[in-house]
């Protein structure tokens, strides 16, 4: 599994050397599994314009490729993403009104959009500290797994700022309006385990542990039914925002939908046949 930038750099993606952009997102496809690996640990993983569309990129590509069947995403050193790091952003003119609001729609929102619309199922191994866009991005995800050590930061309100990059969206929907109010309005550190019992966090690990605990949920993931997982995550998302009867509408599509799968039918014949199923991801 790719635990390690040393372990990463065996990516099945074309070999870019001359491409810094391609040793600070390290890419690799291992067993079906998409890893996506933040790689600036002296910036404790801020992330740049750059990286960001390379990120966005990669899981457009995982959604398109059959052969891929989950993500991971991660990052190198003592942070998961300590932020946004804007000092790679295109340079622009003189400021005029709706920049900041289109820099936002095209840039932090995108990157969390680009997350929850990915078509396979995306898991954050959260190694250490995630901080304003950075703790989005981690619970944009479908799962996530945190390092002990780990610990999620709204960092917007103590540099006077809104919280972007979805926040105001995802976390009342995680945790509820007031617990989301708390962490937002004070902006303190959360520590991983207090995040797990907010519910922001699936399960906690020692350090040691987060890189192989990542790798055996993503295999699971890999070996199921990937289309039903697909439209599960689409049904899940899109419950939130839905009244009762739309809700069972898109179920019931879904389903209609899913049951037009090789999978589906593989995981009916094999409970009639009384034997583990053989998914194919299609």
């Amino acid at each position: 599994m790719p635990s390690s930038p040393e372990d990463i750099t065996e990516s099945t993606e074309p070999a870019a050397p001359a491409d810094p952009l391609h040793s600070l997102v390290l890419h690799a496809t291992d067993n079906g599994v998409s890893w996506i690996t933040l790689n600036r640990p002296d910036a404790m993983n801020a992330v740049t314009w750059e990286q960001r569309e390379r990120v966005i990129g990669l899981l457009a590509e995982a959604s398109a490729d059959p052969a891929v069947r989950a993500v991971v995403l991660t990052a190198t050193g003592r942070g998961f993403c300590a932020g946004a790091d804007l000092r790679g952003a295109p340079a622009t003119g003189e400021r005029v009104p709706g920049d900041v609001a289109r820099t936002i729609r095209l840039g932090a929102q995108r990157l969390i959009a680009a997350v929850l619309d990915c078509e396979k199922p995306v898991i954050a191994a959260v190694n250490g500290t995630a901080a304003g866009i950075g703790a989005h991005l981690a619970f944009a995800c479908d799962l996530v797994l945190a390092a002990g050590s780990a610990k999620f930061i709204e960092v917007f309100v103590r540099r006077g700022l809104v919280p972007d990059g979805g926040g105001a969206y995802l976390l009342p929907r995680l945790i509820g309006p007031q617990r989301a109010k708390e962490l937002m309005f004070f902006g303190d550190s959360l520590p991983a385990a207090e995040a797990e019992r907010l519910g922001l966090v699936n399960r906690v690990v020692p350090d040691e542990e987060l890189a192989a605990t990542a790798r055996a949920w993503a295999q699971r993931l890999a070996e199921g039914p990937t289309r039903s997982i697909a439209l599960t995550k689409q049904l899940v998302n899109a419950s939130m925002d839905a009244d009762r009867a739309t809700a069972f509408a898109a179920e019931a599509m879904a389903q209609e939908i899913n049951m037009t799968t090789q999978d589906a039918n593989e995981g009916v014949a094999s409970f009639v046949e009384r034997r583990a199923p053989k998914y194919r991801g299609v």
